[in-house]
C-alpha cells in the first residue's frame, strides 16, 4: 500500500488526522483565550473599580485632597462638575484630564473601557474604570487606571493550550494510525497472497475473506470469484493445449500414413521398372492420394468450426433435408422415418455434412440397414440414425467423438474413415446450438441430433 511518494496510506491517513485535530484545536483554544480574556477583563475592571471606591468615600465626606494614595493602581484622577482634574495620584499631579472617554458606571455597576496612549501612559493601554459620586453641587467622575489585561490573559493559559493541544494532535494521530493500521490489515494480506500468486507460489488460488461484513470483505470475496474463474479458465487451456498436442501428433500420424505408403509403392516401382505395372501403380498411388485430400479437407473444416466461422443461416426442414441426401444409393439399405414441418434455423451445407458424415459411419459399420428418424419432441428438433452393427460401449462413447479416436478393428483406418468425420458433425451441431450423442438402443450405435426447432413453415 505504498504510493509513489514512498508514503503509506496509513501515515497519510494519520498525518491528514493530525492537522485536522491541530487545525480544530487552534479555532477552539482561540475562541476559549478569548472568552477567559473577556472574564477577566470584567473581573478585572470590577476590581480596579473596587480598589478606587475609597475615594468616592473620600468625596462623600468632604475629606478629598489633592493628592491620592495609589492602592495598587496605575493612577487615579478625580474631576469636579466641570470635568477639571481637583485631586490625583502623585504621577498624575499637573496632568490635564487623561481621557474625555467616560467610562459607563454607578456605584452599583462599574464597566470599564479599555484605552491606549493615554498622556500620562504613552505607548500601553489601560483600563479605566469609571465611578460617579453624586453631590448638590454636582457629580463628580473618579478615574481609576489599570494595567489592562494581555490578550493571552496568563502565560500559563498559553501553556496549558499548548499542551492540550499537542495531547490531542498526538492522540489523533497514533488513534488513527492504528486504527487504520487494524482496517488495512486484511488488505496487506491480501496483497501478499497477491504477491505470493503473481510469483506461482503453492497453494491454492483464494485470498483470505474477513469475518467483518464490510468493504475489504467484499472485495476479498470478488477476488476469489476472479480467482476461480482464471483457475478454470487455466485448467481449460491446459486441456485444450493437450488436446491440440493429441491432435497435432494424431493429424501428424495419419497424414504421415498415406504419405509413407505412396513413397513405399513409387519406391518398389522404380526398383523394378520393367516388372511395375504401371497403371496398377498409379491406381494405388491414387487411393492413398484420395485418402490424404480428404484428411487435409476434415482438418479444414475442423479448423474453419473451431475458428467460428461465420456462416449463412436460414430455415431448414430437416425432413426434407435427410429426403434428399438418402435418395442417393448406398451399400446398404436405409430407411427413413420422416415428420414434416421440423424445422430449424441453420447452415444448409453444414447441416448436409453432418447428415453425410452420420450415415458414412453408418454405412461402414451397419450389417444391412441403416435406420433414419426426423421428429420433433418439444421444443426441439430430433435426428436419429441407427445403424443394426455392433454398437458402441456406454464407456466409448464419448471417445468416438474425439480427433482421430478408433475404438477397435472394425472401426479402423481400412473401413475408408479419417477419424474426423464424428467430430466434425459434433462441432456442427455446437455451432448450430445443439447436441450430438450417442444413446441407448437395442441393437447397433443409435446416433441422436438435438437442435432448437422453429414453428413450421
Amino acid at each position: 500500500m505504498k504510493t509513489r511518494l514512498g508514503h503509506s496510506l496509513r501515515s497519510r491517513l494519520a498525518l491528514y488526522a493530525a492537522i485536522v485535530m491541530l487545525l480544530l484545536n487552534v479555532v477552539v483554544s482561540a475562541f476559549v483565550v478569548w472568552g477567559v480574556r473577556n472574564q477577566a477583563a470584567i473581573a478585572h475592571a470590577h476590581e480596579t473599580s473596587g480598589k478606587a471606591l475609597f475615594v468616592l468615600l473620600l468625596i462623600k465626606r468632604n475629606r478629598l485632597g489633592a493628592i491620592l494614595p495609589a492602592n495598587g493602581l496605575d493612577g487615579i484622577q478625580v474631576l469636579d462638575p466641570s470635568g477639571r482634574p481637583i485631586s490625583s495620584t502623585p504621577n498624575l499631579a499637573g496632568q490635564p484630564r487623561q481621557t474625555t472617554v467616560v467610562p459607563r458606571g454607578t456605584m452599583a455597576s462599574d464597566v470599564a473601557d479599555e484605552v491606549c496612549d493615554l498622556p500620562a501612559f504613552p505607548g500601553s493601554c489601560k483600563t479605566v474604570a469609571g465611578l460617579i459620586a453624586y453631590q448638590p453641587e454636582g457629580d463628580y467622575r473618579i478615574l481609576a487606571f489599570a494595567p489592562s489585561v494581555p490578550w493571552y490573559v496568563s502565560p500559563r493559559l498559553i501553556v496549558f493550550q499548548v499542551v492540550v493541544t499537542a495531547l490531542l494532535v498526538a492522540l489523533a494521530y497514533f488513534g488513527v494510525s492504528h486504527i487504520v493500521a487494524r482496517a488495512l490489515a486484511p488488505v496487506s494480506a491480501i496483497t501478499r497472497k497477491l504477491a505470493d500468486i503473481t510469483a506461482g507460489g503453492d497453494g491454492p488460488m483464494r485470498l483470505p475473506v474477513t469475518q467483518h461484513d464490510d468493504e475489504i470483505r467484499d472485495l476479498a470475496v470478488t477476488g476469489n470469484h476472479m480467482l476461480e474463474r482464471l483457475e478454470k479458465a487455466r485448467h481449460q487451456q491446459e486441456l485444450a493445449m493437450e488436446r491440440q498436442r493429441r491432435f497435432a501428433t494424431d493429424a501428424s500420424h495419419d497424414l504421415r500414413s498415406p504419405i509413407t505408403a505412396m513413397r513405399t509403392q513409387v519406391e518398389d516401382a522404380l526398383l523394378h521398372p520393367e516388372d511395375t505395372d504401371w497403371p496398377e501403380t498409379g491406381r494405388e498411388v491414387l487411393t492413398s492420394l484420395d485418402r490424404l485430400q480428404a484428411i487435409v479437407a476434415d482438418l479444414l473444416t475442423l479448423t474453419k468450426l473451431d475458428a467460428g466461422a461465420p456462416s449463412s443461416r436460414e430455415q431448414v426442414d430437416l425432413g426434407e433435408l435427410v429426403a434428399a441426401e438418402t435418395v442417393r444409393p448406398r451399400a446398404k439399405q436405409v430407411i427413413t422415418s420422416l415428420r414434416p414441418g421440423v424445422v430449424v434455423s441453420g447452415d444448409p451445407l453444414q447441416l448436409v455434412r453432418l447428415l453425410t458424415n452420420l450415415l458414412d459411419n453408418a454405412e461402414r459399420h451397419a450389417e444391412r440397414k441403416i435406420l433414419v428418424t426426423v421428429r420433433q419432441q418439444g421444443g426441439e428438433a430430433v435426428l436419429e440414425v441407427l445403424d443394426d452393427g455392433a454398437g458402441i460401449a456406454p464407456e466409448h462413447r464419448e471417445m468416438v467423438f474425439q480427433r482421430f479416436t478408433r475404438l477397435d478393428a472394425s472401426r479402423s483406418r481400412d473401413a475408408g474413415g479419417t477419424g474426423l468425420g464424428l467430430p466434425i458433425a459434433r462441432e456442427i451441431a455446437r455451432t448450430h446450438g445443439g447436441t450430438l450423442t450417442i444413446e441407448d438402443s437395442d441393437a447397433g450405435a443409435r446416433f441422436v441430433l438435438r437442435l432448437p426447432a422453429l414453428r413450421g413453415r
